[in-house]
This record gives structure tokens, sequence and C-alpha cells, in this order.
């Protein structure tokens, strides 16, 4: 099914590297490095350069803390979109919102992606992606609140819960009129799991992939990983790409990143292990 991210469509067999762009000052990873709009702006200037398709603009942290209401999320996001839009016009930008009222300031500003990391906590955001004829992202949290870390929750069958939660989603966003192409589910690795759950998610990813949805998968330098290989944020890429490439080989189409070439040569190396791509170049024993 081609992809269709607002005014810019993806053919069927291609994957996308989503950029992380945190207009926040207490970011987990990059500790408010992109907090001033000139720096986020560099940052998508940056990930530009190096190849990423689309960019995700964020103006609160998943992670509990000090509370950002609807005026001050949109100050941070809604004129560094505007910006991007002008400067970019063949990028796709998402911004990770769960807020309807953001949402629609900034598709009004020129997004494209509505990436809602919350798993529908606001039911008129599928409204606001309707309206402005762009996409969304479906995740899965367990139902926890927005901004809270989950605490002993326990799934008869994690994926199961992923894949009826997320398409359940979907549909609904359909019903509300958003295009089937222009939808998206995410497993969400961490949110509203532990580790085991997000190791179980990443392991039978190919299940989600054949429920038809196109899947995002957002695995970079999360707490899974670390706990995992027991390794602060700044030291776990390897486990990233690890994770990244078992997902690839499932089929994910987007991956929500903060290093760009790295996942992308990743990506690139799998598809054409698993057959979706050719290799670039090929002349080895040919001539």
């Amino acid at each position: 099914m081609t992809l269709r991210l607002g005014r810019h469509s993806f053919a069927d067999d291609a994957t996308l590297v989503m950029a992380i762009v945190n207009r926040t000052p207490d970011s987990f990873y990059d500790r408010g490095a992109t907090w001033a709009e000139d720096k986020a702006f560099e940052r998508v200037a940056t990930v530009v350069a190096q190849g990423a398709e689309v960019v995700d603009i964020g103006g609160i942290k998943a992670a509990p803390g000090e509370e950002v209401g609807e005026a001050e999320e949109r100050s941070r996001v809604v004129d560094l979109v505007a910006r991007v839009r002008e400067a970019f016009p063949g990028l796709a930008i998402s911004v990770d919102t769960w807020r309807a009222s953001v949402g629609d300031a900034v598709c009004a500003a020129g997004a494209d992606v509505l990436n809602d990391a919350w798993g529908g906590a606001d039911p008129e955001l599928v409204d606001v992606a309707a309206a402005h004829d762009v996409a969304v992202v479906c995740t899965h949290t367990g139902g926890v609140t927005p901004r809270t870390r989950p605490y002993r929750i326990e799934y008869d069958d994690v994926v199961r819960a992923a894949i009826d939660d997320t398409v359940a989603y979907a549909e609904r966003a359909v019903a509300a009129g958003v295009a089937r192409e222009s939808v998206v589910i995410d497993p969400a690795h961490d949110f509203g799991k532990n580790t085991f759950h997000s190791l179980e998610v990443t392991r039978r990813l190919g299940e989600m992939v054949a429920t038809g949805w196109p899947v995002l998968v957002s695995l970079s330098n999360k707490d899974f990983v670390g706990e995992t290989l027991d390794l602060p944020v700044g030291q776990r890429l390897t486990g990233t790409l690890a994770a990244t490439a078992v997902c690839a080989l499932a089929g994910a189409r987007i991956y929500r990143v903060h290093e760009v070439v790295e996942t992308r040569q990743t990506v690139d190396m799998v598809w054409s292990i698993a057959g979706r791509r050719p290799p670039r170049r090929a002349i080895r024993g040919l001539q």
C-alpha cells in the first residue's frame, strides 16, 4: 500500500527514517541541546542532509516532569513547524502530540503527520487529522495516562493487545475520515510496557506487520535497550541498531530515531538481505 503522509507519498517498498527533533529543555537523550528554536532548526537541517525523509518535532518529553500546558506546547512547536515547512518543502513533518488543539495548530502551520504517542488519549485527534487530510500514528500504550511510567502492567499477550488496540485505533481513524493510506500503527516500545514486553514486541513484530497497516517503531536509545544491556543512554546505539535490524527484517516501514545515518545503513542492509531492496552497487564477481 502506498503510504501517504500529508502532501508526501511513498512507494509501498520504501522505508522511512523519522528523525527526532526535541523542542524541550529536558529530553532524556539530548538534555535540551535543541531547546532553543534556532538549535532545533539546525537539527532539522542536519538530519535532512543526512537523509531523513521525516522529522518528528515534539514539545513535551514523554517522561514525567514539569507540567506543559496546551498554550506552552503550541508555542514550542507551531512556529518551528511553519519555519521548517517553508525551508524544506520536500520534507514530511510529523509532530509528537496527543492534544487535538495542538494538532490543529501544527497542521495549519504545515505538519503532515500527527504522531500520537499516547494511544488516543484525546479522542478528537483523529478528527483533526481527517479535517486537515494528514496522517496519524496510532500507538499502543496499555491505556496509561500521558506522561506516566508503567508500573507492574500485565498482559495475557502483549503483542495481541498491541495489535488489537492499534488496529482498533486505526479503524476509528478511518471511520473519522482519515485516508486509509495515511494511517500507521506503532507498538510503542516502553510505553505501557516493561522491558520483557518490549523485547517480545520486537521479537514478534512480524505479527503487527501482517495486519497490513504500515508499522512504525520507535526504538532509539530506549530503556528496554538500556536495561537489556545495562547501559546508560549515551551507550545504547549498538543495542538500538540490533533491535532495528530485527524490526527491519520483520518489515517495519518507519523508524523514529536519533541517529539517522546508522539507522539508514542498518535498515537498507537488512532490507537487501530480505530481498526487498537491490544493492546500491553490485560488481563483485561480475567484472
